[in-house]
């Protein structure tokens, strides 16, 4: 481990104060308008009044449907994530245990990437269409799905990083006391990918939640999600600075709760492999 002295320290925690910094000063900014009032913000006023007002409109006023969105959102973003972990951690477990061809596994595992690659964009004019002719048109389904498809590549690739971590032998082990193949998943390597799980369940989530441009496309104000809603904020002949500044600063409360708590896994799982 390389350790500073001196001058070098000192620079060093100078840098690091200035990520810091670079990092969570927007946070900080979009907060302190959040509490101010319309014409402190027009102003940019440093000496304002704090008041609450802005949340209280987003969250109680009958114009603002920021509730609903909230609601909207946890429902896509929990579906996404529930599907995708069971989606991705049965193929990932197919693709590093059982005997697959390898020139399958090289042809699905080049078609994620390939996926992955590709502008969220130019997919949600084709999905658009899809959705309307099969009637899931402005519904929360649509979003579901779509989002399964994006997070999915992801899922599955984090997945089989953990499975190719668990030695081969404990598997075996399990079949020649008599489990079958799927109580050894089950019962032995599952509860061992545990970290894993939590670390694309909470990558997804909030991947999911922070969705806009499918988002805006497959919605209408009854499914909105709440990207789609804080923009709205922003009107033809009006911006509501205030509000969509609260609004803001509410819709990171979930996507924090759950870093914060999953953070050393979803490190782990993004340089699992990397060292040996």
């Amino acid at each position: 481990m390389l350790v500073l002295h001196g001058h070098s320290r000192a620079i060093g925690y100078g840098l690091i104060a200035l990520g810091v910094f670079i990092t969570i000063a927007p946070f900080l900014w979009i907060g302190l308008q959040s509490l101010k009032n319309e014409i402190d913000i027009l102003r940019g006023s440093w000496l304002f009044a704090p008041n609450g007002f802005n949340y209280a409109d987003v969250l109680y006023s009958r114009r603002s449907d920021f509730p609903v969105n909230i609601l909207n959102s946890l429902i896509v973003a929990s579906s996404s994530t529930i599907s995708v972990l069971v989606i991705g951690t049965l193929a990932a477990y197919a693709l590093t245990r059982l005997q697959v061809k390898p020139w399958v596994s090289r042809l699905f595992l080049g078609w994620t990437l390939i996926f992955n690659m590709l502008p969220t964009l130019t997919l949600v004019g084709p999905w658009y269409l899809i959705f309307r002719q099969i009637g899931l048109a402005s519904s929360l389904t649509a979003l579901v799905l779509t989002h399964i498809a994006l997070n999915l590549p992801m899922t599955i690739w984090m997945m089989m990083a953990y499975f190719r971590e668990l030695p081969q032998e404990l598997e075996d082990a399990a079949r020649v006391d008599g489990c079958r193949q799927i109580d050894a998943f089950w019962r032995i390597l599952l509860p061992l990918t545990t970290p894993g799980l939590i670390a694309a369940g909470v990558l997804a989530f909030v991947l999911s939640w922070n969705e806009f441009s499918v988002a805006l496309t497959l919605t209408d104000r009854a499914t909105a999600t709440v990207p789609v809603a804080v923009a709205r904020f922003a009107q033809q002949f009006e911006v509501q600075y205030g509000q969509m500044a609260a609004a803001s600063v509410l819709s990171t409360i979930p996507a924090l709760v759950l870093m914060f708590f999953g953070q050393r896994f979803v490190v782990q799982g993004l340089t699992m492999g990397a060292v040996k």
